[in-house]
C-alpha cells in the first residue's frame, strides 16, 4: 500500500520518516496523510479495484472500506507518533518564550528608566521575572515528556484547556506581583517604606484581583468535575486528540470556532493586561483591578461555564428505513437489504478523522456490524452524523429485532425496533 511504501522510506537525513526522532515522526505523519488522501480519492472514483470485486457493488464498497480502515489505523498509529514528539520538542519553545519575555522586560524597564532614573522597584520587577522564568523552568523539566510548561494546561482529552489556561495566566500574574513586592520589602531600609508594602497587600485595595483569581481557578476545577461526570453519565462525547495544538484555547473538539471561548480567552487577556499595566504603575501594592473589569471577567466565565455545562449530549437513532437505489421496487427490510439510519450525533466532535470514522458500530439483534467507508471526493459520504448506510447481514433473524448505533466514543443510543422480513 502507499502508506506502506511511504513508512518504508527511513532515513535521519532531511526526509527522515521514521520515528526514531522527532522530525522523522513529524516528516513521516505528514507523507503518510499525503498517501492516504491519494489512495482515499483514488477509490472514490474506483480506481485500485480489484478484478475480483468490481463486478459486486457491495463486495467492492467492503473491499474499499477495509482497505481504508487498516490504512487509517497505520495513519492513526503514525499520527500519535508525531504527537508524541511534538511533546518532546515544544518544551524547548515555551523555554525561549519565557526568557524571552525576561529579556524584554528588563529592555522595557531600560528604557522606561531614562530621565526618571533606575529604582528599587525596577531592581524589584526584573529580580521577581528572574524567579518566575527560573521556577518556570524547572516545572518545564519536571514535566518535560508532557510537553513542559504546556503539562498543567493539557485536559484529559490531549487538548489546550481554555479554563485552565485562563487561570494559569491569572496565577502567574498574582505569584509576580507578590514576588514584586516581598523583593522591595527585602531592600527597604526605611520603616515608612516597609508599612507602605505590607498595605499594599490589604484586601481593600487587592479584593478585585483576588475575587477574579478565585473566581477563574474555581471555573477550571469545576469545569472538569462536569465534563467527567458528563462524560461517564454518557450525556458528552469526547475523544482523544492526536496532540494539544494553540487552537484548543478556541475552538470546540471539532475544530470550530467556539464563542465561549473565545470571549473568556479575550475578556481576561485585556483584564490580565489591565492588571499589569496597574502593577507597573503602582508596584507598591498588589493591582487595584476594579469592580466593574471584575465584574466583567465574572460575567465572561458564567457564559464559558454554562457553555460548557450546556455541550454535547448523548446520540440519538429518530429513524431506520430501508435504502433504496434508483430503479429498485419497495419492499420490506430484508436480509441483504441495506438501511439507512437516521438521527444525530453519530459522529461526535473530534471524530472526523478516518480512525474515528470506522470505529462506528451498529448493532442490529446481536450481530454487530461495522458501518463501510464509503470515500467520496475530500472525504466520506458514510458513516455521517446524521445518516449511516449498513447492510443487514443474514446472520440478523427474521423478526423484529432493536437496532442502536455505537459512537466512536463508545456511546450507545436508545434501541429503535425494525422488521425484518424473511
Amino acid at each position: 500500500m502507499a502508506l506502506d511504501e511511504a513508512r518504508a522510506k527511513s532515513t535521519h537525513a532531511g526526509g527522515c520518516t521514521c520515528g526514531d526522532c522527532p522530525h522523522g515522526a513529524r516528516e513521516g505523519h505528514r507523507r503518510a496523510v499525503a498517501a492516504f488522501l491519494t489512495r482515499r480519492d483514488e477509490l472514490a472514483t474506483g480506481k485500485g479495484l480489484p478484478a475480483g470485486v468490481a463486478q459486486s457493488a457491495s463486495a467492492s464498497r467492503q473491499w474499499v472500506s477495509d482497505e481504508l480502515t487498516q490504512s487509517a489505523r497505520t495513519l492513526a498509529e503514525r499520527g500519535r507518533e508525531a504527537g508524541d514528539a511534538w511533546l518532546h520538542t515544544v518544551r524547548r519553545r515555551t523555554l525561549v518564550i519565557v526568557w524571552g519575555a525576561v529579556v524584554l522586560l528588563a529592555l522595557g524597564e531600560s528604557f522606561t528608566a531614562i530621565g526618571p532614573g533606575w529604582s528599587t522597584a525596577r531592581t524589584a520587577g526584573l529580580a521577581a521575572g528572574l524567579i518566575t522564568a527560573a521556577l518556570l523552568t524547572g516545572a518545564a523539566h519536571v514535566h518535560r515528556a508532557r510537553g513542559g510548561l504546556l503539562a498543567p494546561l493539557i485536559g484529559e482529552d490531549n487538548r489546550l484547556s481554555t479554563s485552565r489556561a485562563v487561570a494559569a495566566s491569572w496565577v502567574l500574574l498574582a505569584v509576580f506581583a507578590v514576588l514584586v513586592l516581598a523583593l522591595q520589602l527585602a531592600g527597604a531600609s526605611d520603616h515608612t517604606d516597609r508599612d507602605t508594602l505590607i498595605e499594599g497587600l490589604d484586601l481593600v485595595r487587592s479584593a478585585g484581583v483576588l475575587t477574579v483569581l478565585a473566581l477563574v481557578c474555581a471555573v477550571a476545577v469545576v469545569v472538569r468535575r462536569v465534563v467527567t461526570v458528563r462524560v461517564l453519565d454518557q450525556r458528552l462525547q469526547k475523544l482523544r486528540a492526536d496532540r494539544p495544538r494553540a487552537a484548543d484555547l478556541l475552538t470546540d473538539d471539532s475544530g470550530r470556532g467556539s464563542f465561549t471561548d473565545v470571549q473568556y480567552v479575550l475578556v481576561s487577556t485585556v483584564a490580565v493586561l489591565f492588571a499589569a499595566v496597574r502593577l507597573a504603575r503602582r508596584p507598591e501594592q498588589l493591582p487595584d483591578l476594579p469592580w466593574g473589569l471584575a465584574l466583567l471577567v465574572a460575567v465572561s466565565a458564567a457564559t464559558y461555564f454554562a457553555g460548557k455545562y450546556a455541550e454535547g449530549g448523548r446520540p440519538v437513532v429518530l429513524s431506520v428505513v430501508r435504502a433504496r437505489e434508483a430503479g429498485d421496487l419497495d419492499a420490506p427490510i430484508r436480509t441483504g437489504d441495506d438501511i439507512e439510519i437516521r438521527g444525530a450525533g453519530f459522529v461526535p466532535p473530534g471524530a472526523g478523522g478516518p480512525d474515528r470514522l470506522a470505529r462506528v458500530v451498529v448493532r442490529i439483534g446481536r450481530v454487530h456490524v461495522h458501518v463501510p467507508l464509503i470515500p467520496v471526493a475530500g472525504g466520506f459520504a458514510n458513516p455521517a452524523d446524521t445518516v449511516l448506510t449498513v447492510p443487514v447481514p443474514v446472520e440478523v433473524e427474521p423478526g423484529v429485532v432493536d437496532v442502536q448505533v455505537i459512537t466512536a466514543a463508545g456511546v450507545e443510543t436508545e434501541p429503535c425496533a425494525i422488521d425484518v422480513t424473511d
